[in-house]
């Protein structure tokens, strides 16, 4: 290992100062890879005696080596996958507080909750059928052209939307934004294209850990987004909030994508695989295996989907509707489930090498499947929320790792179309979820979609284990 660790040691008396000079590493027998041993030079200095130097080991704490193992594991991922992480982290920003306010915003415009509902159907559609067809395209023609032109629409959108409340101009700007939906930082209809780029430059096995990492950036983002949605609650001592009050975090959207161009420009796309390969008899044989796969991943991911639609993108207008609180309240509650996601990220990373993708995940969104359950019969505002954030931690936390399978089902070649597959086979089915909620919520039913939602997941859960243990990426050593 040629990194350094740096260490200086300080102790001044009555007669003599220390201090130490770090060198590199190095492994030292006995100690095992993961205990390193520091050498430096101990320079003691005393009035009578002048200055003596000796050369000294030690062994960092176990601490030490922990903060070190994860720092170097980071810094071992390739710059381009770097770079498209911190762009998803500044795109998430807005999306957090659109999350949080954009549906309390069209409330405050006494839009009905079947409407807001119908928004937000129309969104998430739209992109899942752009997506079905920019994510194959991808796979000739590279990503980052169509990265960068995505960021070009977010900003534009989020431009008409600040400026302007016309409710035309308004639903357009959300259907190509994707306002008010948890995207986790995504790109949207183009999100498979930002898997599939990362899936380039990491191997095969490390992929559960990495995308882990990426999710859990990406949640800290949102946190941050939905701690700045109290920003309109800010304006008004009392709920309801005034619907221009909501119009600024529009400009959070705008900045995020700006930031978010950069770094997507930054980032070198590979060229595009080539495809001579696949007239082969063998290559033929794997393609259909392939196949059989992804629709089984497919048809499962569209419980999944159901399950999500039905009480994630409106979860904010329930508890404003449910217990009369607003932004001021709501967003810190988001802040915290994005925050302790991002934790629940990097958790579910680790265990997927350690038990595999499919246990991690299961395990993970088996706590959250019994807190639904709790969540509408809480008699109180904060009961409720806790229960929310922890089963958000554990859902929210395990989608580096499902992104990382669906992309490890296939080989290069074909990731784009893994990936887009794997995004519209939850997308489409989500889409239908706030228009029901919306239908349930306007009739008074409150309870009802989370139960709907229990039944969908259960049965997810319990084909997901089934059907993908054997094809766990984490358990196989090759890229």
């Amino acid at each position: 290992m040629d990194e350094t660790l740096v260490q200086d040691c300080h102790k001044t008396g009555p007669l003599e100062s220390r201090t130490w000079d770090a060198a590199p590493r190095r492994e030292e027998p006995g100690f095992g890879p993961a205990q390193t041993v520091m050498r430096g030079r101990f320079n003691q200095t005393d009035p009578g005696k002048g200055s003596v130097a000796e050369t000294r080991d030690f062994q960092p704490s176990p601490e030490t080596r922990q903060i070190s193992s994860w720092t170097a594991s980071f810094r071992s991922i390739p710059s381009t996958a770097r770079f498209l992480m911190a762009s998803r982290a500044c795109r998430s920003l807005g999306q957090g507080a659109l999350f949080v306010d954009f549906s309390l915003y069209l409330k405050a415009m006494h839009w009905t909750a079947p409407v807001i509902g119908s928004v937000l159907m129309s969104g998430l559609l739209f992109g899942a059928l752009l997506s079905a067809w920019i994510g194959p395209l991808s796979d000739r023609m590279g990503r980052k052209p169509f990265l960068l032109a995505y960021e070009a629409v977010q900003v534009i959108a989020a431009g008409v939307a600040y400026l302007t409340a016309h409710p035309v101009w308004l639903i357009m700007a959300a259907i190509a934004g994707g306002y008010g939906r948890a995207g986790n930082g995504s790109a949207g209809p183009f999100a498979p294209l930002e898997h599939s780029w990362i899936s380039q430059v990491i191997k095969r096995n490390e992929r559960g850990w990495v995308y882990s990492i990426n999710t859990a950036i990406s949640f800290w983002g949102m946190a941050l987004g939905a701690g700045l949605a109290v920003l309109p609650g800010l304006e008004s001592v009392r709920y309801p909030v005034a619907a221009q009050a909501f119009r600024p975090i529009f400009l959070i959207v705008l900045a995020g994508s700006l930031m978010s161009t950069g770094l997507i420009y930054l980032a070198r796309d590979s060229q595009p695989p080539s495809e001579t390969f696949r007239s082969s008899p063998e290559q033929r044989h794997l393609d259909k295996e392939e196949n059989r796969l992804l629709v089984k991943l497919a048809a499962i991911n569209s419980l999944n989907g159901m399950g999500i639609g039905l009480v994630g993108p409106l979860i904010p207008y329930w508890f404003a509707i449910r217990f009369g609180e607003g932004p001021v309240a709501i967003g810190p509650v988001m802040a915290m489930s994005f925050c302790l996601a991002g934790l629940s990220s990097v958790v579910s990373g680790h265990l997927s090498r350690r038990i595999g993708v499919i246990r991690a995940v299961v395990g993970l969104r088996l706590v959250g499947l019994v807190l639904l359950v709790f969540i509408p019969f809480m008699p109180v505002f904060w009961l409720a929320s806790l229960c929310y954030v922890v089963r958000a931690a554990c859902n929210l936390g395990t989608a580096g790792a499902r992104q990382a399978l669906s992309i490890s089902l296939v080989r290069e070649h074909r990731r784009g179309l893994a990936a887009t597959l794997n995004n519209i086979s939850i997308q489409i089915p989500r889409a239908i979820g706030p228009l029901a909620a919306g239908l349930f919520y306007s009739s008074g039913m409150l309870v009802a979609p989370f139960f709907i939602a229990l039944l969908f997941q259960g049965g997810y859960l319990a084909l997901y284990f089934r059907v993908f243990q054997s094809a766990d990426p984490s358990l196989f050593g090759y890229p």
